[in-house]
């Protein structure tokens, strides 16, 4: 054994404690952290934005799989710093914590503001490349897994008065799990960013396919426009949205402002609240959430209570937060000096003085503004009290749902249709959840008994997107789904009791799974979040082709994917195979158990998909358009797609 002494320790330089520890600085490896690497430098476009020096941002997906970020901003300064040696370019690319962040006299407000951002990009990318424009010269650098190939150059002139940044950056295989961009997640944060900053045009090219796409995202409505786009068309309790705006430049010695809109839906269950610090999104809340909340829940009980009448002071008909929320629709953007985030992806603030402000700056707007909307103030109570009523309801019902799990001794509260597994462990434990007792029968037969159990359901569940908690928790088949999860709904969810730490949706592969799955995760994602934020639920990749030669078999999940077995395995033409059985499979119950177990089941062959909650978020998003009530939306989102669609026979 090696003595243990000055000598056996390390100290990692520059920028290699990142690509040691990846996670302590972009969250993961894996497709979320993949694309934090654009969202890192974008932030910084955008903090140039806030400073007043960029009106536009062009990102670009590239062929080769590079992403290039370019703006109209000053320019990262290419002068000598004396303290470094270095130049400001050099210095911001691979330089830990280095950058005008860290006062208040360059950036009053700023989301990348730790100094590592691009820093990082650089470390986790097999190549960078700068290009700046600057006092009429252009400047260009390259760095190689975040090492400079070579000093800093001029190689250009540029027009007197044009400035920007641009840079391209080549993400590190060996680093991430994957490579593959999202468009439609990149599109989301773009359109969220271009909505939270009226002055800012942001275009999104893709430049991977055989013709070029483009989008080009700019808001003058700003906050306004994002809610409406939320809004999507539908009924509202208030006329016009609240609209509150406050600026302070010396709030407990910090400099805050917020622009915060709201509004509930007439009909809406489900609360939908995006909140922002510095242009950043916050998906984990904070201070800045809760300070909102709670003046909300005051205000409006306060002034129930008054002259009003609606409430009796102190007493039991007050309205709770959850009540109060049920069909909020708010956009909250909150701008600071010195934002505290918890941990480097900025996904809650943590900042004690936003919470302070938000309170105070709700409770004086909202009761101004309640005083002066009398009528929609009581629209909004009654839809409260509404919604505590039928609180007290669903908690009867889950009440009953319970007592009578403990009283059927029989099957211990679990849905007659489930076949469990033998193993009560829930580490090792994974539930299937197919549609239909047809697939059900070929997935129990083709299962690991001792650690897979099955949940046929029946047909399409229930659209819980608008439904009320009541009905939700009154359907058969999501009784049955909650009971074999085990962990009930918010807000009784309780992760202890999860049965099983692989819940895997396993629908065909098909225009009907896809609804399905949808469906599902509508439903994780209203009811037990927790169980997709911590990691449990997952998608099955079942095949959508069989490919058979002699004894040689091979199964693709798409029709590219066969097209190209069909090339390079079975070397023969797609459009013409020859000696080549095609197969397509119609259902999961047309599978063999054999073939469903070696290509979809088995954990050694199998291909799962761990659901994020940016997932569940975009799949909750897609069934509003689909479903929703703005058919002009829908119009032009099947417009737009319809070029990509295949009739599914």
């Amino acid at each position: 054994m090696s003595a243990y002494n000055a000598n056996a320790l390390n100290e990692l330089e520059g920028l290699e404690p990142v690509r040691q520890r990846p996670g302590m600085y972009i969250g993961s490896t894996d497709a979320t952290g993949l694309h934090h690497l654009i969202w890192e430098v974008v932030d910084n476009s955008v903090d140039e934005h806030l400073a007043g020096h960029c009106s536009t941002i062009v990102v670009t997906m590239n062929a080769d799989g590079s992403i290039t970020v370019a703006d109209d901003g000053r320019g990262i300064p290419v002068d000598i710093n004396k303290k470094s040696g270095l130049t400001g370019v050099e210095m911001v690319l691979t330089k830990l914590h280095a950058g005008g962040k860290f006062d208040d006299a360059t950036y009053k407000v700023s989301g990348g503001l730790h100094g590592v951002g691009v820093s990082v990009v650089n470390a986790l990318s097999t190549k960078l490349t700068v290009d700046v424009t600057r006092a009429s010269k252009v400047y260009h650098m390259t760095f190689d897994h975040g090492v400079p190939t070579a000093p800093l150059a001029v190689t250009g002139k540029a027009k007197r008065g044009v400035s920007g940044t641009t840079i391209t950056f080549w993400p590190d295989g060996k680093i991430f799990d994957t490579l593959t961009w999202d468009r439609t997640r990149i599109e989301r944060r773009l359109r969220d960013t271009a909505m939270l900053n009226a002055g800012l045009t942001i275009e999104l090219i893709d430049q991977r396919g055989e013709e070029p796409w483009a989008i080009t995202y700019s808001f003058p409505g700003g906050v306004e426009a994002f809610l409406a786009h939320l809004v999507d068309g539908e009924e509202t309790i208030t006329q016009d949205p609240i609209v509150i705006k406050r600026e302070v430049a010396d709030f407990e010695g910090d400099h805050l402002s917020c622009e915060l809109v709201f509004t509930w839906l007439t009909t809406g269950v489900a609360e939908k609240t995006r909140s922002f610090v510095n242009i950043v999104n916050t998906p984990d809340g904070g201070a800045h959430e809760e300070g909102f909340r709670k003046a909300l829940t005051r205000t409006i009980n306060a002034w129930g209570e008054g002259k009003r009448g609606l409430f009796t002071k102190g007493g039991p008909d007050r309205v709770t937060g959850d009540d109060l929320r049920e069909g909020l629709v708010c956009v909250l953007s909150l701008k600071m000096g010195d934002p505290q985030f918890e941990g480097q992806t900025k996904g809650r603030l943590g900042s004690a003085s936003a919470r302070r402000f938000m309170e105070r700056v709700v409770n004086e707007e909202l009761a101004t503004w309640l005083d002066k909307h009398n009528a929609e103030g009581r629209a909004i109570v009654t839809k409260a009290t509404i919604a505590a009523k039928a609180r007290e309801a669903a908690k009867a019902a889950r009440d009953l749902t319970r007592r009578k799990g403990i009283l059927d001794t029989q099957s211990a509260g679990l849905p007659g249709k489930l076949a469990d597994c033998s193993s009560r462990d829930p580490m090792i434990s994974e539930l299937y959840i197919v549609e239909g007792d047809s697939a059900g029968g070929t997935s129990k037969q083709g299962r690991n008994r001792d650690t897979q159990a099955i949940l046929p359901l029946r047909g399409k569940v229930l659209n819980v997107q608008k439904a009320q908690i009541k009905s939700i928790l009154a359907n058969e088949e999501i009784q049955n789904l909650i009971k074999a999860i085990g962990t009930g709904v918010e807000p009784e969810f309780d992760l202890n009791a999860l049965r099983y730490h692989k819940v895997i949706l396993m629908a065909d592969a098909d225009v009907d799974g896809g609804h399905i799955t949808t469906l599902l995760l509508t439903f994780f994602h209203r009811l037990m979040p927790e169980l997709i934020a911590g990691g449990y639920v997952y998608l099955a990749q079942p095949p959508l082709y069989q490919l058979k030669k002699k004894t040689e078999v091979a199964y693709a999940m798409s029709d590219a994917e066969r097209d190209r077995l069909l090339r390079k395995v079975f070397k023969t033409d797609p459009k013409a195979p020859k000696g080549v059985e095609v197969a397509r499979f119609k259902g999961l119950g047309e599978m063999d158990p054999e073939h469903l177990w070696e290509t979809t089941m088995d954990p050694a062959r199998r291909t799962l998909i761990q659901v994020q909650p940016g997932d569940a978020e975009r799949a909750d998003d897609t069934f509003e358009l689909l479903m929703g009530k703005n058919a002009a939306m829908r119009r032009e989102w099947i417009e737009a797609n319809a070029a990509y669609a295949a009739l599914d026979v």
